[in-house]
């Protein structure tokens, strides 16, 4: 069956609703039969995708919207997307798309409730703060970020802010943000998370992994450590005095980039380990097992491998300034200083 010739004039991104597919002729039972048969794949109550296509989705941002899409068709007003729902959208990051509810605003309620897979928020938002993103409306990236850290937690709350000043928010768009949620629950969680927030870290990941150092309490975390020699740069993502510490994904080795087998990429991994570890810069890997249900042990891991770097070679790093390169996306602010 191609379902998009059962699609009307405007695209709705490969769904069907159960009203067009009978205005477009198919009987109740016809439809029961293309799902049974896998052809059709039932998202909501009267909502479907061509089953092809929805297998084939990747499963952390395409099947994830395509399940926002279908609510958005579900719904019989218009609404607004929050929380991971907002995160997908945005290109924030969430703890796990896989899994996570639709989540949508609607300030009439008082309470937040779920049910059928969607969970329905009745906190207050500012109209200016609703943006559309490949039509969906969705709250913005600073009022997200905030949302995010009182639903989700200190670290996955901060790794939103990180993104939502990657992408332009600043951090007084935050604090505008959390302003109005005095009293509110998790509010100092918000604080901190704002305070903590750096757009030098580059991935989710990468601010789950500084959620890890900062969990260590040995200092300071800078982001985007540059060295060179003249004929290599490197760039590394979370420095402690002469420590580095590398969140490192399963797919940046296993999958081939650039022309480049996952052989090819393992070995510059390593010259590149070899050049970080020729200034006397000890390094540390971070996975994001680590940063989730393996996190007790990595502290204790990261602990004992700093305190090696300490050992030999201490914490001052004045000798390095001739090999010193500077990101011109950290800040001083978000370099140097730490929060009250």
């Amino acid at each position: 069956m191609d379902l998009l010739s059962y699609l009307p004039a405007v695209a709705q991104h490969g769904l069907l609703t159960h009203r067009q597919a009978i205005a477009a002729g198919l009987q109740p039972r016809d439809i029961a039969r293309l799902v049974s048969t896998g052809v059709l794949v039932r998202l909501r109550k009267g909502v479907y995708a061509d089953g092809d296509t929805h297998r084939n989705l990747e499963p952390f941002r395409e099947a994830p919207l395509q399940r926002i899409r279908a609510v958005q068709l579900a719904m019989r007003r218009p609404v607004v997307f929050s929380h991971d729902s907002a995160a997908i959208a945005l290109g924030l990051g969430v703890p796990d798309a896989r899994t996570s509810a639709v989540h949508v605003c609607r300030p009439e309620h008082r309470a937040t409730r779920t049910s059928g897979g969607i969970a329905t928020h009745g906190a207050p938002f500012d109209p200016d703060q609703v943006c559309e993103v490949e039509g969906l409306r969705v709250l913005n990236q600073a009022r997200t970020a905030v949302d995010m850290t009182r639903l989700h937690g200190l670290w996955p709350g901060m790794a939103a802010c990180d993104a939502a000043m990657r992408q332009g928010a600043t951090r007084a768009d935050l604090e505008a943000a959390a302003a109005p949620m005095q009293g509110w629950p998790n509010k100092l969680r918000v604080d901190r998370a704002i305070a903590l927030a750096d757009p030098g870290a580059e991935t989710y990941l990468e601010s789950l992994g500084r959620g890890l150092v900062h969990d260590l309490g040995i200092g300071w975390p800078q982001t985007q450590f540059g060295l060179t020699d003249g004929h290599r740069t490197i760039w590394g993502d979370i420095r402690v005095g002469r420590h580095l510490f590398e969140p490192d994904g399963k797919l940046k080795y296993f999958l081939e980039e650039e022309g480049r087998t996952s052989e090819e990429i393992l070995w510059e991994e390593k010259r590149r380990q070899d050049f970080i570890t020729g200034f006397k810069v000890g390094v540390s890997r971070i996975t994001m097992y680590d940063c989730l249900a393996g996190r007790p042990a990595a502290l204790r891991r990261l602990a004992r491998e700093y305190a090696d770097t300490v050992a030999r070679f201490g914490t001052d790093i004045s000798d390095l300034a001739p090999y010193l390169i500077h990101s011109p996306q950290v800040t001083p602010r978000t370099a140097h200083s730490r929060p009250h």
